[in-house]
């Protein structure tokens, strides 16, 4: 079964945004008290964030499909619906994130660095919110808008300050359970590693991490093997180490042979030239180890390698190989450039930018694209004459309706709003005005500028004994 996955495709939906309400308040004495509508709450997001306990991606293999929750619809009473809880999903430290055309989204790394993979989508606002002195009773309100959907690659590239290559029985898994306290699966036989391995070695005040990287071999670079699948493993690692096999029983070997292979392989996956490098020669405790180990040592290091004879078995020279990685770490990490705090760009937006465009197709058809409009629409309830108009209303103070007529477009010409798997169609008409306008101006409720019978009552009342007490006053006995 497997244990380790290193790259998924997830499929992330955040929360819809709940719905506003259209709603009345209405008590004894008070039949038209006002709009009252709440909005509705914000859908979740789905969030990704770096935990140092999760070492693999075998979670998202067995269930891809992620969804945040929406939020809830407003009610009456200017009662607000309830947000939408995030989605926080757990990633291992180094985890890429990128789309399915493979550009990279996000690198996410360090404990606690997080990523919002898909934004939950905007409450609709209720009436109560869309009342104004000239629109004091809205019939309508505003719908959520839906959440993000979409399909993510997360890859898995470890972090670690050094990185065991070679060939498979090379004896890199048995050097790094000897070099700390990893305790990897050992074997004598060809793909014992099937995930990498990390340790943590201390050497004297310095303390770096060792991984050890499966399956190269001749192709590793064009896929052949398990290599392509582990060699990104490799690429944040600051020192390569080469773990050449003295012992080898393959009569086709020898450790100068292997090394210009591997050589060959990292060279065409690219990126890695830079990386300082050393060479160990492994399983020196078998008599003929010692010798060939002996006899290839002067050509390497002729190359301008640095050579250490070691034993995992017997656990000889391994104090000089702490020590001398310990040295390459902690150089590596003093050449890379400090970190600069986050500075806050502010970009204001240009005089001349509307927030829309508006483009002739070749079919005749006028689009109008820009983030407002598309949203606007989403947010229209297009069974609600009100609601119709009140887009409207948006859109000509946007300016839309001038650029369309600056585009040449005549009425009765189609107008399309958003993209065109999802777009609105509508023929245009300049200036036109719902059928609820011509009960009057939009927005407006005559009931709740008609006097109330009770109230009329009250004040014909008054007004009589008002009239009493005049005539009373004017009385002059004689």
């Amino acid at each position: 079964m497997t244990t380790f996955v290193d790259r998924v495709e997830l499929h992330v939906a955040a929360g819809s945004g709940g719905h506003g309400c259209a709603s009345v308040h209405r008590e004894k004495f008070k039949p038209l008290g006002g709009p009252d509508g709440g909005n509705g709450g914000r859908g979740g997001d789905v969030i990704l964030t770096v935990d140092q306990s999760v070492t693999t991606l075998l979670e998202y293999h067995h269930s891809p499909h992620r969804k945040a929750t929406n939020g809830k619809p407003g009610e009456g009473g200017h009662r607000s619906g309830k947000d939408g809880q995030d989605l926080v999903l757990a990633v291992p430290d180094g985890t890429v994130v990128l789309d399915k055309a493979g550009n990279v989204l996000a690198d996410l790394v360090g404990h606690g660095t997080s990523y919002v993979a898909a934004q939950g989508g905007r409450g609709g606002l209720g009436n109560a919110a869309l009342a104004s002195a000239r629109r004091k009773a809205p019939g309508f309100a505003l719908l959520g808008e839906p959440g993000d959907v979409c399909e993510i690659v997360l890859e898995l590239k470890t972090v670690a300050d050094v990185a065991l290559v070679g060939y498979p029985s090379a004896g890199k898994s048995s050097l790094i359970s000897v070099l700390s306290a990893a305790k990897p699966k050992i074997a004598d036989y060809p793909f014992t590693t099937l995930v990498p391995n990390l340790g943590v070695v201390t050497a004297g005040s310095t303390v770096y991490t060792i991984a050890d990287v499966p399956g190269l071999i001749p192709g590793a670079s064009q896929g052949k093997g398990l290599g392509l699948e582990f060699l990104r493993h490799v690429e944040r690692c600051s020192v390569l180490v080469h773990v050449l096999d003295t012992a080898t029983l393959e009569s086709d070997r020898d450790p100068v042979s292997d090394l210009d292979v591997i050589e060959e392989e990292l060279r065409q996956y690219g990126g890695l030239d830079n990386r300082p490098r050393l060479v160990v020669l492994n399983k020196i405790d078998v008599p003929d180890g010692r010798d060939l180990a002996e006899m290839v040592r002067p050509d390497l290091q002729a190359r301008g390698y640095r050579v250490f004879e070691v034993s995992a078995v017997a656990h000889t020279g391994l104090k000089e190989l702490s020590f001398a990685l310990a040295e390459l770490v902690a150089a590596a990490r003093a050449a890379r450039p400090k970190e600069e705090a986050t500075r806050i760009v502010i970009r204001p937006k240009a005089v001349d930018d509307a927030g829309f465009t508006v483009t002739r197709e070749e079919d005749g058809l006028f689009r109008v694209r820009g983030e407002k409009p598309e949203r606007w629409v989403r947010q229209t309830d297009f069974n609600n004459d009100e609601a119709v108009g009140y887009l409207a209303d948006r859109l000509n103070r946007l300016g839309v309706e001038e650029e369309l007529m600056k585009a040449g477009a005549r009425a009765g010409d189609g107008v399309a709003i958003g993209p065109e798997e999802n777009a609105v169609v509508f023929d245009w008409e300049p200036s036109v005005m719902a059928g609820a306008e011509m009960l009057g101006r939009r927005g407006e409720d005559h009931r709740l500028e008609a006097p109330r019978p009770a109230a009329q009552r009250r004040r014909d009342r008054q007004a009589e004994r008002d009239d009493a007490q005049r005539e009373f006053d004017d009385f002059e006995p004689f």
